[in-house]
């Protein structure tokens, strides 16, 4: 949806090898971007997200964005970039919790297919099954075995679901453990973002280095020529977004759908104010 033609995910991609940070470099890790410049280039890109959305209703295409990387990295913050502007109706989030007993009966990938979009929509994995490559394997949660299975399983079930048309992009966000404390100390300290912090995600500080080395087995076996993934750096979270949706929407057709002309009459009679004729009022406003 950007200013050149885009072909399918994974046409510039290499199998078994992923690509470099996206945003790194003089723009990535410069200067940190305020938050007026911020929204000041998110704004034409949310417009482009919603031309994308009237475009996958148009052509019943489906689109499953999944957004990867280590705690505090800023998942949740994109996915909010992505969809605050969209059809909440079209557009959905999961971010599925611990699973239940019945689902660790289940084939591992199974609690997933029924989240998968539909024609016309968008989904945005915050985490996904790649949970058992991360913090599973990491954490013991899993077995070797169930590890190894994974990896085996994942590209085969990636593969098939490009080949029915899904249109797949897996981001991988990254950042420094310097940075990633910084924002623990934040949200330990913030009331209102304490919620985001778990006993796991204490532990977890203590396994920095063993989660690369499971992310890297893991870009090893799941990066592939169909479902490659993309890295972006997301040190500064605001110039991180941008340079995921910017790169999300310059990787599909640049096709523009006409928006319906509607028809907005002036009311026959002139705005009435609203009356309440039973014993309920509305509450004193503050």
């Amino acid at each position: 949806m950007g200013d050149k033609k885009a072909g399918k995910p994974g046409d510039d991609a290499k199998a078994g090898k992923a690509q470099k940070p996206q945003g790194a470099g003089k723009n990535g890790n410069g200067t940190k971007l305020s938050k007026s410049d911020y929204l000041e280039r998110l704004q034409p890109m949310q417009v482009e997200l919603n031309n994308l959305a009237r475009w996958l209703q148009h052509s019943r295409k489906r689109l499953l964005v999944i957004v990867e990387g280590r705690d505090t990295a800023g998942k949740g913050g994109v996915i909010s970039a992505i969809s605050e502007t969209l059809n909440p109706r079209q557009c959905r989030t999961v971010a599925l919790g611990k699973p239940s007993e019945r689902e660790q009966g289940e084939w591992y990938f199974q609690r997933y297919m029924t989240h998968l979009p539909s024609a016309g929509e968008v989904v945005l994995f915050d985490r996904s099954w790649y949970n058992r490559a991360g913090v599973e394997a990491v954490m013991g949660f899993c077995t070797p075995k169930q590890t190894d299975e994974f990896l085996h399983q994942a590209p085969l079930l990636e593969r098939l679901l490009v080949e029915d048309g899904l249109l797949l992009f897996k981001y991988w966000l990254t950042v420094d453990q310097k940075r990633q404390e910084e924002r623990f100390a934040e949200r330990a300290q913030d009331p209102l973002k304490q919620w985001k912090l778990s006993p796991i995600d204490l532990e977890a500080r203590q396994h920095y280095d063993d989660y690369g080395r499971a992310r890297d087995r893991m870009l090893e076996h799941t990066h592939t020529k169909h479902a490659p993934w993309t890295l972006v750096d997301f040190n500064d979270q605001r110039r991180g977004r941008l340079t995921l949706i910017r790169h999300l929407l310059d990787h599909l057709p640049d096709v523009s759908v006409p928006e319906k002309a509607l028809k907005f009459p002036p009311l026959k009679d002139g705005p009435k104010q609203e009356r309440f004729d039973w014993k309920l009022k509305p509450i004193k406003s503050l």
